[in-house]
């Protein structure tokens, strides 16, 4: 297999395949199993690849200056680390999760936020594990996630080039090439003017590996951008509405948005073709008509 092929599942990506599509349901079910299932039914609808989740251990994830803060919630006032116990799948919702997307069939993964959640993900045939952009420079996160097997997708938000020649440094080491960089501005919702997609080719060439894009801003341009740019990976939020609550929700795509998304990028991906001269069928018509051979 060439080096800068990564294989996803039943996918292989590489700089010139089709965009590998990832639904980010994170933490908008609310905790909800039955909208969590609504999601991956408009994820295999629309021809997505895979759905995503978070996986956290709130005594550890969530900070301890956060802990104790007071929040609002539909289910009364609580502090944070209620809240995110409150919406945290555990097994049981997993366990039903892995059998719902089998029976579609749709790949799901999620993304672990401390070592005792990729301790639990790994109970799964999941096609890649993906570190958020907090995880960058968490040595002992990347070490276990590499030393896993699986590939590697790993966000680039909020961090610095410095951060990530860290970071990237122990990609290479503890998980042998097998990894893929996403450009991202983290940021909810991300405004335009700071998206800059020219990241892309640079993080490509800097790190000479494959680059995906996460977007988390409003609207679909910028993701189309990203694809015709070289985005091996799409990675979007879904949502069933805008109007549900939790701090994801606005910078995320509804299932008719995840639609035109689809099709949008699969329209940009055919327009950008290949990088070999060729004349086209209907360029031979036009070209015995003037040429004569």
């Amino acid at each position: 297999m060439p080096k800068h092929t990564i294989k996803l599942g039943g996918h292989e990506v590489d700089e010139t395949s089709s965009p590998y599509f990832v639904a980010e349901i994170g933490i908008n079910h609310n905790g909800d199993l039955q909208i969590a299932k609504r999601l991956i039914d408009a994820s295999f609808a629309c021809g997505w690849d895979c759905v995503k989740f978070q996986k956290r251990t709130p005594d550890i994830a969530v900070p301890e200056a956060q802990k104790n803060v007071m929040r609002e919630t539909p289910w009364g006032e609580m502090t944070y680390l209620e809240y995110k116990k409150r919406i945290e799948f555990e097994k049981e919702e997993y366990d039903y999760i892995d059998t719902y997307c089998r029976e579609k069939p749709i790949s799901w993964t999620a993304s672990p936020w401390d070592e005792p959640s990729l301790t639990f993900l790994l109970n799964y045939d999941v096609p890649f594990i993906k570190l958020a952009s907090a995880a960058n420079m968490d040595e002992g996160l990347i070490k276990a996630a590499g030393e896993s097997g699986k590939p590697i997708i790993m966000s680039t938000g909020m961090t610095t080039f410095e951060e990530l020649d860290k970071s990237v440094e122990l990609l290479d080491k503890y998980c042998d090439g097998n990894f893929i960089l996403l450009h991202t501005n983290s940021s909810y919702p991300a405004e335009l003017n700071e998206l800059n997609m020219r990241m892309i080719p640079t993080l490509r060439e800097r790190y000479h590996c494959l680059v995906g894009y996460s977007g988390h801003e409003m609207g679909l341009e910028p993701t189309v951008i990203a694809a015709a740019m070289g985005a091996c990976v799409i990675e979007r939020h879904v949502t069933l509405s805008h109007e549900m609550w939790g701090t994801d929700q606005k910078a995320s795509l509804t299932i008719h948005a995840m639609d035109m998304l689809k099709r949008r990028v699969d329209e940009a991906t055919m327009i950008m073709g290949g990088t070999e001269k060729t004349i086209s069928e209907s360029e031979m018509t036009v070209r015995k008509k003037l040429r004569g051979y």
